[in-house]
């Protein structure tokens, strides 16, 4: 069922409260060290402006653990609105509830912003307590939510507010779950998914429900020793999670049952040391040396997994197929990064964290159809949970 956006309500003349995701990080003298987050949420704030809302924003900062911390104050996020939206009145409320909050709210005016102070400057927040939803909700006569990295956690701020005010999303949410909806329940095939990061344990649910879904699985980063370890090849000191060989190899047959190919490297990048300045070579996955550790995708992987990806139409991609940071081992991702960027016909998808840092590092973001603004949010929701941030919004 689809969900309401913003566009299915009248807002004009409106308070509506924001959820935004403003956890940006500040430089030591405390301003805004990069905008990104912030310029993803004007979309949203604009079309409220434009249309005659009083615009209220909510956001979190960082780890105040329930009390006020100036180092988490959202006050440098004012002073980067005022320069993005020059001519726009911002306001700051020194909390996000009480006497204060509720005096400016109330006397705001359309096309006008007031941004409230830390959310988990009160530990009811987190704790989704249902007075501190009610409270934060009494500002407002609509609530929209636009912060889709916290959407999987029941909060006062994401779920909560939503039991006492008309709820829907923003355009950012509105985008996470057309596309990523449409490619999981829809697809246009071949569909091809790649996972990769440290372990299986993080991924299991992901598997098992794309596993239902894609043509096509790739599985690259330290999770695929444990997968060729579950065939019977020695992988030296790479990444291994005993606990989790049995469940590889059932995943593999059921793969096999589905009928869906699983791809492993066939060749890894290994060093004799987990350090950029390391000894490294590529060797088949049948040659790893007894105490080196596989750090990324070799060549022929490269090739292997550039093939699969040729000519498919939906590819969701979640984690790197390597050490990325390191240098040395930055070759895999990259090369299917590239490959993504390529793809001609395409919906390319990233679910955020690691992978999306790296496309956009490697300058690729623009070639891809959707890059997923929240790391666990969009992990949980390819493995098919429900995120009580968006079960709380209203069905158009």
């Amino acid at each position: 069922m689809a969900k309401k956006t913003i566009e299915d309500v009248n807002v004009n003349g409106k308070r509506v409260l924001v959820r935004v995701d403003y956890n940006v990080p500040l430089t030591p003298e405390g301003t805004v060290a990069e905008v990104k987050r912030i310029v993803a949420s004007l979309p949203t704030v604009e079309y409220l402006l434009k249309n005659g809302a009083k615009v209220i924003l909510c956001s979190h900062l960082g780890r105040p653990k329930g009390e006020p911390k100036p180092e988490f104050s959202l006050k440098p996020v004012a002073a980067a609105l005022k320069k993005l939206l020059p001519g726009t009145r911002i306001d700051f409320a020194a909390d996000c509830i009480g006497p204060e909050a509720q005096e400016k709210a109330q006397t705001l005016k359309a096309g006008e912003i007031l941004l409230l102070e830390n959310l988990r400057y009160h530990k009811e927040e987190e704790k989704n307590d249902p007075a501190f939803a009610k409270e934060l909700a009494s500002l407002a006569e609509l609530y929209v939510s636009d912060a889709f990295g916290t959407v999987h956690r029941a909060h006062a701020s994401t779920a909560g507010v939503a039991a006492y005010l008309p709820a829907v999303a923003g355009f950012l949410i509105g985008k996470e779950l057309g596309v990523m909806g449409e490619a999981l329940e829809n697809p246009a095939r071949p569909f091809v998914a790649i996972l990769g990061g440290a372990k299986v344990a993080d991924k299991i649910g992901v598997i098992t429900n794309l596993l239902k879904k894609c043509d096509t699985l790739i599985i690259g980063g330290g999770m695929a020793y444990t997968f060729l370890k579950s065939r019977g090849l020695g992988i030296g000191k790479s990444l291994l999670e005993a606990d989790k060989i049995d469940l590889a190899r059932r995943l593999e047959a059921e793969a096999k049952a589905r009928g869906v190919q699983l791809l492993l490297p066939v060749d890894v990048i290994v060093a004799d040391e987990f350090a950029e300045t390391s000894n490294h070579k590529a060797v088949s996955v049948e040659e790893i040396p007894a105490d080196w550790e596989g750090m990324d995708i070799g060549p022929k992987t490269i090739q292997l997994f550039r093939q699969a990806l040729v000519g498919a139409k939906t590819v969701v991609w979640n984690g790197p197929l390597g050490v990325f940071e390191m240098k040395p081992f930055s070759l895999g991702t990259k090369a299917i990064a590239q490959t993504l960027a390529e793809l001609e016909d395409a919906t390319t998808i990233i679910g955020g964290g690691d992978s999306a840092a790296a496309v956009e590092q490697l300058g690729y973001a623009d070639k891809i159809t959707h890059i997923s603004t929240g790391g666990g949010a969009s992990l949980e929701f390819l493995e098919g949970k429900e995120l009580p941030g968006v079960a709380a919004l209203s069905q158009r």
